[in-house]
């Protein structure tokens, strides 16, 4: 199956907190978008990993996305070496994307760096043919992604462009509340994190209404890029 988009993440909710309305907007104008978890969050403070790959088919369902693979990475140890390469490159060239998104380039979370830096390496070498890789035993082609974007996480990197989200903010927010183990529950007996208060449930709104009335609309995402970003002309800026 090839696919418009692959978004990857160092964990379970990684994608939905940070690009979600972008991609269920994508989807709803008919690109074919997929998810690739690196790990399945398992350090993380609260919930199980086994309770974190259901929350994850959930959120996949909630955004439409056509496929939902995790690396099994292990969280919090994996690092951007040859072994780990390769995986991601298995990733790339099984779904042939034309862009990628992956983790923010500096952030809070040591695996947030590193993930971003990871799947940005594997997407070049992804290009070599002399890199050989199999799937269910059939040789894989070369292919690199044509875009590499980076989403913005915990830390406000200033974004080098955005994507007008209008009217996708509910399904993102939806998405990310299907992990109902990690966020805001004024019920749980579970720990506090600093990503369980009620602080930062409000913050998928509000962060995504700031980065909107930059550019005059009601919700945004930002993304940071490798590379200049082309327009075809001046009609294609907002």
């Amino acid at each position: 199956m090839k696919l418009d988009i692959v978004a990857f993440g160092a964990h379970p909710d990684d994608v939905e907190l940070s690009c979600g309305a972008t991609i269920a907007k994508e989807i709803s104008l008919g690109k074919k978008v997929g998810i690739v978890d690196l790990t399945r969050g398992e350090l993380g403070t609260r919930g199980s990993a086994d309770l974190r790959d259901i929350e994850a088919a959930n959120a996949a369902k909630i955004l439409g996305v056509s496929v939902r693979e995790n690396l099994r990475f292990a969280d919090g140890f994996f690092t951007n070496d040859k072994t780990h390469q390769l995986e991601v490159i298995k990733m790339i060239r099984k779904y042939q994307p034309e862009i990628v998104f992956c983790n923010a380039i500096d952030d809070r979370h040591i695996d947030h760096p590193k993930g971003s830096q990871l799947v940005s390496d594997a997407c070049f070498l992804s290009g070599l043919v002399k890199i050989e890789t199999e799937v269910d035993g059939k040789k894989q082609e070369k292919w690199r992604p044509k875009h590499v974007y980076h989403y913005i996480q915990w830390k406000n990197i200033e974004p080098h462009f955005v994507v007008d989200v209008t009217g996708f903010i509910d399904k993102k927010t939806a998405s990310i509340l299907a992990y109902s183990s990690q966020f805001y529950d004024p019920k749980s007996k579970e720990p506090e994190t600093p990503i369980t208060s009620k602080n930062f449930k409000e913050s998928i709104n509000y962060r995504g209404k700031e980065l909107g009335r930059l550019i005059g609309v009601a919700h945004a995402e930002g993304f940071t890029s490798e590379r200049y970003i082309a327009v075809e002309n001046l009609d294609k800026l907002i």
